[in-house]
């Protein structure tokens, strides 16, 4: 038996529509007004591994790994496993450093690209 552990270059979480709906905790969802600046807390299920040096996509996941354009810069602050119910979690906290109103190219990769403004 091995241990399942998932690596995710992005932060994916799903529409504040589904927490609305009662589907999804807060915390699984991308909050409605986010704020550059603001730090938020996360969840996942799944023993999930973020990058924590530097910035990284926050994308919208409609599930199946659907995922939508960056929808902005983030860094991931911390991330911690544990288990609930014999299932295994990550919830974190994530800082924003920008958010993305256009359709440009923000990330290469892992490299984060500073459009010029």
């Amino acid at each position: 038996m091995g241990i399942q552990v998932e690596y995710n270059p992005d932060l994916a979480l799903r529409n504040i529509k589904e927490f609305k709906n009662g589907n999804r905790k807060i915390k699984e969802c991308i909050p409605e007004n986010f704020e550059i600046g603001k730090i938020y807390a996360f969840l996942k299920k799944g023993q999930r591994n973020y990058w924590l040096f530097g910035e990284i996509p926050l994308v919208e996941t409609q599930g199946n790994e659907v995922l939508s354009r960056p929808k902005a810069s983030i860094i991931i602050l911390e991330a911690t496993h544990f288990v609930k119910d014999k299932e295994t979690y990550t919830k974190g906290k994530y800082k924003v450093v920008e958010i993305f109103q256009d359709k440009k190219i923000y990330f290469e990769g892992f490299d984060r690209i500073k459009c010029k403004k």
